[in-house]
Order: C-alpha cells, then structure tokens, then sequence
C-alpha cells in the first residue's frame, strides 16, 4: 500500500514538474514577440478580440529599469483587445493569455514604440513586460442605429446627419462639458471604437477643438436624449492621414452618438501672476509661485491629483479639468504625464498653485499634438495641487 502511495506520488511530482517546464518555455511567434508562461490555468477563459480585458503588469528596459507599473499603482490596466488602443506586442501577447494566467513579454522595439521615445522608455527599445491577466469582459453586441426611412441633412461643412430621437430641452453652446455615448463605424460597417462597450461615455469640453471638428459642429445641433447619426468626411475627421492602424486615409466616418447630459461652460480665470518672480530649472522649466500651500511635498512615485488649466503662448485655452470640475489622477516621475509635469509638480505641496511655462522639449516635442497643439509649442499650465498619496 505505501508501494502504491509512494508511485502515485512520484507521478504526481512528475505531472507537476512537466506542466511547470511547459509552462516556462520560451516561444516566439511570427510576428518576433516572444512570450513565456509563468503561471498557467487551464480551466480560465480566453479573451477574444474586443473584450475588455484588466490586465496587472510590470515594464522593463533590457537593462531591468521599472518604466511602468499598474501593480505599483494598485489598480490594474483595462482596454479592449485587439483594436489598437495598446501597442501591438500587448495586443498579440494578452490574446494568447487565459484569465488568471501569468506571462513575460519580451516586445521588439516594432511592436511597442519602433524609432519613438516615449517617457522613459528610449527610441528602438525591446521591452519586458511581466503581465497578469486579471479580468475579462466579454464586448457587448453592438447594434447600429435604424435610420431606414430618415432624411439625411448635410451642413455647409459637408456635415451629414440623420436624426433618430429627438431629445428635450435646449441645446449645448460653445464651451459646454458634454457627456456622450457613441460607435464609430468605418463605411464597410466595421466597428472602430464604441464607448457603449467601455460603458463609459465620453466627456469634453464642446467647439475648442478637443474633438474632430465633426463632432463639434454635430453635437451643437444636439439637446439632452437626442441621436443622431454623424456622416463625416475626412476633411472634418483625420484628414488625408486618417489615424493608422484604426482608421485609414481620407476616411468617411459614421457615428451613432447620443447626447446623454452637458453642463453650461465653466468660466476660467488666468493665474494673476503680476510682480511674482520666474524660476528657471536646470532644465528649462520655468515656474511661477502664485499661492503657498501647507500640505505634504509631492514626491516622486507618489500619487497625485491635480486641477490644471493649459493655454498656449497667446492665451488660448486648450484644455482644463476646473471644466471639467474634476482633477488629474496620476503617479508622480514614472512618465504619465508629460516631462515638465513630472518635473514640476514634485516642486509642490497640497495647496500650492503654480504657473508652469514649460517647453517644448519638455512637452510634446517638435511634432506637437495637432489640432490641439501645434509643433514646437511652449505651453503654460496653472495648477493646483490637490492630493497626495504616498507610495506605498
């Protein structure tokens, strides 16, 4: 009898040890991305593309430098499979996960940011990334407006739109924080982004360029419960370009969006900074002290919410959380945000208000953020800092 125990539980170890080397094996696919599984689970679901997927992970440099952490943040990273909203390493590695499942991902530099430094990350870098898949959301069937039946209007722009409810009540005006749910379909009916499936509508700040300009004229046509379907041509989507890989060049873009709630414009006044001193750091950052706080120091890893309003050189305003009546949420010096953010907010403390006149090597480099921000642009930021979390 303890012949027989002895065999079965050497069969056992056995059993183990051969499930345990599979699962450590190496395997590269076509594409370069090499992948190992480090914890298996045969009996997890599979994600399938569009599903939304929660996803813990560690990155790492070659040199196993920490550029990005969601584990250190406490909260994991959600996206959809498979539609571009992550490189394409993520997008390839995660499919071949099973809920529960542990991997390490060694991504060449042509399926993560290629010729493109990004953060901390340098041009051509491979990466490591040592991911959990968390979660898994099946996607939700979407279904197209019925517009058979409906008159099509077009706009002196070229704007088209159907309109399929009517809501109640007057419309949104120029500098209202609107709140919407859409789809947006290419002209072959194919499905690019949806925010139904997020269950998360979108919400910005209405005809300051913050979307495609068919989104702002269309959704001014709008009142609270009101569906419209937008015909968009390129020329007031994303142009000849288009968005690679999402949405081609010179694309017609059809949306079904619904204008769920907005808010009346929020009115935004400059810091007066008249008679304060400008700092400079070894950077070039520059800072202005408009108000001393007596809270705790901002710190590097911490996390940190901030109220901001962002103006380019003459004045205009490009975007502002006081709008959205909702402060920033990041963690501080990992490359969320932009380098003059991550330099500068570690100058403050719960309290303190600061203009930050950062260049454009420490904000969005030579090419800009069309249409929002042109190239080479030096921006200035008035913000407040709000919060701040220790790491832990």
């Amino acid at each position: 009898m303890n012949f027989i125990n002895l065999k079965t539980s050497i069969l056992i170890v056995l059993i183990l040890a051969i499930n345990f080397a599979f699962a450590q094996k190496q395997i590269t696919t076509e594409s370069g991305l090499k992948y190992t599984i480090t914890k298996t689970n045969e009996k997890g679901l599979s994600p399938k593309v569009g599903d939304k997927v929660s996803v813990h992970y560690v990155g790492k440099l070659l040199n196993d430098t920490v550029f990005d952490s969601s584990v250190a943040r406490g909260t994991p990273f959600d996206f959809e499979l498979g539609l571009g909203r992550v490189i394409k390493g993520w997008d390839e590695g995660v499919a071949y996960l099973k809920k529960g499942e542990k991997a390490t991902l060694v991504i060449p530099a042509n399926l993560a940011y290629g010729e493109r430094a990004t953060g901390k990350i340098p041009a051509n870098s491979t990466l490591i990334f040592d991911v959990e898949l968390v979660d898994i959301v099946p996607q939700k069937v979407i279904e197209p407006y019925l517009t058979e039946g409906k008159d099509t209007i077009t706009t002196a722009s070229g704007l088209q739109y159907i309109i399929v409810q009517k809501g109640k009540g007057k419309a949104p005006k120029q500098g209202s924080m609107v709140k919407v749910d859409y789809t947006g379909y290419l002209l072959d009916g194919k499905i690019f982004d949806s925010s139904i499936k997020r269950n998360q509508p979108i919400e910005f700040e209405l005809g300051v360029g913050q979307v495609i300009k068919g989104w702002d004229e269309g959704l001014l046509l709008m009142s609270a419960g009101t569906k419209l379907r937008l015909i968009i041509p390129y020329t007031l989507a994303y142009g000849e370009a288009g968005r690679p890989p999402q949405i081609p060049a010179k694309s017609t873009l059809i949306f079904d969006v619904e204008l769920r709630s907005f808010k009346e414009p929020i009115k935004v006044e400059q810091y007066d900074v008249k008679g304060k001193d400008t700092l400079t750091t070894a950077s070039g950052l520059k800072y202005i002290i408009v108000q001393k706080g007596r809270g705790l120091q901002a710190m590097k890893s911490a996390k940190v919410k901030v109220h901001y309003s962002g103006y380019l050189l003459d004045g205009t305003m490009f975007d502002s959380s006081m709008k959205r009546s909702k402060p920033i949420e990041f963690t501080l010096g990992v490359g969320q945000v932009i380098k003059g953010w991550d330099e500068g907010i570690q100058l403050m403390a719960i309290g303190d208000k600061l203009r930050l006149i950062v260049p454009y090597g420490l904000a969005y480099g030579e090419a800009g953020h069309p249409p929002v921000i042109p190239a080479k642009a030096t921006l200035v930021f008035d913000v407040e800092l709000v919060s701040v979390t220790a790491a832990e």
